[in-house]
């Protein structure tokens, strides 16, 4: 086994997951080269007949991918992956944790069932904990963001009404502009033509979830329409978890001309969610259910009416060339922790407006297919402000700041170009331009008010190339440069200097190779990773601002002032063990990501791991789907324990907890149904773990978030 569960086997598994990476890339890169040399050896020319005798079955997985998704995957230079709503339809799916699972590279962890997840793509984002924006990633819908200078809101991130969503890992999202360490996340929404009809789904389970989605969509003529309305409501594994939300989708298009099609797409939601906060680890072992004492009516976060509008409008030439428009508005208010009367509830109202623009083109240089894009991607913040009070009624005002004027913009080119039809090569260049401002209007305990506008400029070169050794196996790989702005409401005061935090962006250079395909029994695919990082944004707790809080953590972010680097195995293969001449089979998944994240010759830190991700992430799975559609599986998540600080002189502990899913897909598709148990041991274990500088040994500390007991799940959809 390349996996292992205690801190005491890290040395001696430190190049293990390498290894296995190297013999299984190289296992595959025979196989390939082997299949590309037999067919040309066919005496009578006939390279196609025997091409097919070679040819590679096709295992079929929970979830049908469509055509145009292994086609996304096939022409990108990287690892990127596409999730379907087929196979989400299969089990529980209550957060984005549950849609990202089995995404080798991504670590996401939802700790009070609720959509404020702590999620890490490739080491990512890994000052964000739980319940805060997320950062390090960017967050699309429909090509169009929901991520912007503050980072991004877990209000839209249930992904309502999706189709599809794209894991575009590091450089592999650049069309977007996407330009972050992690790389961009980006969702398809359902139209009248792939959800025609009227769908009723219900879910519900253990601590009284309960989740309701219903859509309607068809087609009349050139217009197009889709609707969703979406009620979830649980009380939460742990005291003080309770979580209620709506929501409403409505997506309209419309075919003005052969040439010409337009599109509207409205989101609102509101939401409401408790967060129980960390326990000591003796606690956890003790109760795992309970909530932190300083959280219990004290922290939360309310939204209480987001809104997201996009117009999207795509021409098309009379080349075939494309050009894609696209306006969105985000409006995202929240309050931070309304109950509290010892802490400092906040206030925030965001507004930020998004502009695209995408030309593409299909052309013949020297005989040879060159494909270009020319994108821009840019999002303005008119208004960002946060209003913080305390008191028994909350009506001292304690501090009020903007953020207004800050922006995200980035003009790119890329271009693919067929250098022989197996081999491929990528290039790529983007110009981008930043600008984080923080102006305190108001101060209790500063009087001179200080101010920050950070503004930047840089550019991030883009190269790779793609080989298909056989139709069915390919190697890649690529060079990306990543640039990562501080979120602008990270710009607050240091209680030491008095001044502004000095923050700047993070930058890295991502070096990356795999190989992808099916050969016999086994599909999927391995890479490798290695991203080197200047000034890297970390962050610890802030002691003095948690004291103020009411206990409630709160953590302060800096610049490593040394090199950091990231670097990592992300692996994912279905493996067929069985199949029936009738169709059915017994397939073994598995989705394994090796991180090693860490400081490169620091003066005091050496080469120590950064906190808070743990090294080893596994999710399988051993399924068995009959032909007549039942379907049931044996399903494994494991973890190895994330260190606690930055000098690593303490550990989280690790686990593997059980799972298991039975469930039922007509033939004619108009109904399923599933059964899911969770934690079938009922297992205490440490989903999430905060960070300190320096922990100086000491495991039991009041870092910990409790990963959910036994719970039991069910689902039915029905498709009139």
């Amino acid at each position: 086994m390349f996996f292992a569960f205690g801190r005491k086997a890290v040395p001696a598994q430190r190049r293990t997951p390498v290894a296995y990476a190297v013999v299984l890339m190289s296992a595959l890169m025979a196989q390939g080269a082997a299949a590309q040399t037999a067919a040309p050896a066919q005496a009578d020319g006939s390279a196609d007949e025997s091409a097919a005798n070679v040819k590679l079955d096709k295992i079929v997985v929970s979830g049908n991918r469509a055509s145009e998704a292994q086609a996304k995957v096939k022409e990108t230079p990287g690892n990127i992956s596409v999730i379907t709503s087929d196979e989400l339809s299969r089990g529980r799916n209550a957060t984005l944790a549950d849609i990202l699972a089995f995404q080798p590279g991504v670590v996401a962890e939802s700790v009070g069932g609720n959509d404020a997840i702590k999620i890490s793509v490739r080491g990512s984002g890994v000052l964000s904990g739980t319940g805060v924006f997320r950062e390090g990633i960017k967050f699309l819908i429909d090509g169009l963001p929901v991520t912007g200078p503050g980072g991004t809101t877990p209000d839209m991130l249930n992904y309502q009404g999706l189709a599809s969503v794209d894991v575009l890992r590091s450089g592999n999202s650049f069309q977007y502009g996407a330009l972050y360490l992690g790389g961009g996340i980006n969702a398809t929404t359902h139209t009248g033509y792939t959800a025609p009809g009227f769908r009723v789904r219900q879910e519900f389970g253990s601590w009284h979830y309960f989740k309701t989605t219903l859509s309607y969509g068809g087609v009349v003529g050139d217009f197009d329409y889709y609707l969703n309305a979406q009620k979830s409501e649980s009380k939460g594994y742990r005291n003080w978890s309770h979580a209620d939300s709506k929501g409403y989708v409505a997506n309209l298009g419309y075919r003005i001309s052969p040439k010409l099609t337009a599109r509207v797409e409205l989101r609102y939601r509101e939401m409401y969610y408790q967060n129980p906060g960390s326990l000591t680890l003796t606690q956890l072992n003790q109760d795992p259910r309970q909530a932190a004492a300083s959280s219990v009516n004290a922290s939360s976060g309310t939204r209480p009416g987001t809104f997201w509008g996009a117009v999207k409008a795509t021409y098309t030439f009379d080349d075939q060339a494309t050009l894609d428009l696209g306006y969105s508005h985000y409006h995202y208010p929240h309050i931070n922790d309304r109950e509290t009367k010892t802490g400092q509830p906040g206030y925030w109202d965001w507004h930020d407006n998004s502009y695209t623009a995408r030309y593409s083109r299909v052309d013949q240089w020297w005989g040879h297919e060159s494909r270009t894009d020319v994108s821009y991607n840019g999002t303005e913040e008119p208004v960002g402000q946060a209003h913080t009070v305390s008191g028994a009624d909350n009506s001292v005002l304690v501090a009020d700041r903007t953020f207004k004027g800050s922006y995200d913009r980035a003009l790119s080119v890329g271009n693919d170009f067929a250098i022989t039809p197996e081999l491929w090569l990528t290039s790529g260049l983007a110009f981008i331009s930043v600008r984080r401002t923080t102006f305190y209007r108001y101060n209790t305990t500063y009087p001179n008010l200080p101010s920050s506008d950070y503004r930047d400029t840089d550019w991030a070169p883009r190269v790779g190339l793609r080989y298909a050794l056989s139709p069915d196996v390919q190697v890649f790989g690529n060079i990306t440069r990543s640039i990562d702005p501080p979120l602008n409401w990270r710009y607050s005061i240091d209680s030491t200097t008095k001044q502004i935090t000095n923050l700047q962006d993070q930058k890295g250079n991502t070096f990356e190779v795999g190989i992808r395909g099916q050969v016999g029994i086994v599909s999927g695919g391995v890479t490798l990773y290695r991203i080197n990082v200047q000034h890297e944004l970390l962050s610890v707790v802030d002691e003095e601002a948690t004291a103020l809080n009411g206990g409630i953590i709160q953590t302060r972010t800096f610049n490593a002032t040394t090199p950091t680097r990231h670097q990592g195995v992300e692996l994912a293969a279905d493996v067929r063990l069985w199949h029936s001449p009738g169709g059915g089979q017994v397939v073994w998944r598995n989705a394994y990501t090796y991180n090693d994240n860490r400081y490169v010759g620091d003066s005091r830190l050496g080469n120590s791991r950064l906190p808070g991700l743990p090294p080893q992430f596994y999710q399988a799975k051993l399924q068995y789907d009959h032909p007549e559609g039942f379907y049931a599986n044996l399903n494994l998540k494991a973890q190895k324990g994330a260190p606690l600080d930055y000098t690593n002189s303490a550990y989280a502990p690790g686990y593997a907890i059980w799972g298991a899913t039975f469930g039922y897909v007509a033939p004619d598709q108009r109904w399923n149904a599933y059964l899911d148990f969770k934690n079938l041991a009922n297992r205490k274990y440490v989903a999430v773990s905060g960070t300190t500088f320096d922990a100086a040994g000491v495991r039991d500390r009041q870092t910990y978030s409790p990963g959910d007991g036994f719970g039991v799940f069910a689902g039915v959809e029905y498709r009139f």
